[in-house]
């Protein structure tokens, strides 16, 4: 994250790793729902917010409501919410359904973009929530069923491997749930990041 953050020159607008890699960990910050809003068009690096420090840069997100707010990587590596780990998980336990989409279209012959049409590459290409709800709909909405976050008990970060519910029952639940409604459909990498998460 430094080396991104010090590594641009201010007003510099992030795109491809970089812009993915700060996107995801934007997720991680305490107050994501709240920053991002109805969605993140772009991420760019500019003057720090505090005029007393006028050599630091910072990370800003610009939202698509035209609403431009910074946001600290570092409060995002220490305080990750609960929302964030959560999401995190969620998407672990659904990733084999995703893949399997993924090669359906590839064996079906339907290789293209759903947004644009144009002819897609496995290296730029993004599984995505096209239609219908986004993930983090999906998901905020099966969290409220089941008791809120507090009520989704996930391994601990310090095992091996990536995460899981511990509720085996609940894995499947939160499964089914998403399986009924999402909508997917393959996008460019860049379409898929224009894309609203929240």
């Amino acid at each position: 994250m430094r080396a991104v953050l010090h590594g641009c020159q201010r007003g510099t607008e992030l795109s491809g790793e970089e812009f993915d890699l700060v996107r995801d960990l934007l997720d991680m910050h305490p107050e994501a729902a709240d920053k991002i809003g109805a969605g993140v068009v772009s991420i760019l690096v500019d003057r720090g917010p505090q005029p007393e420090y006028p050599k630091y840069s910072s990370f800003y997100l610009v939202r698509t409501d035209g609403v431009k707010d910074d946001f600290s990587y570092q409060a995002c590596l220490k305080h990750p919410s609960l929302r964030s780990k959560v999401h995190n998980v969620m998407q672990v336990e659904i990733l084999g359904k995703k893949t399997a989409y993924f090669d359906s279209r590839i064996a079906a012959g339907t290789f293209m973009s759903d947004e644009s049409g144009v002819a897609l590459q496995l290296s730029d290409t993004a599984v995505s929530h096209f239609l219908g709800p986004s993930f983090a709909q999906i998901a905020d909405e099966f969290s409220a069923v089941e008791g809120g976050w507090e009520a989704i008990e996930l391994t601990p970060s310090t095992d091996q491997g990536l995460g899981r519910f511990i509720d085996r029952g609940q894995a499947e639940r939160w499964s089914a749930w998403w399986e009924d409604r999402a909508v997917l459909g393959l996008l460019t990498q860049s379409e898929n990041r224009a894309r609203p998460r929240a």
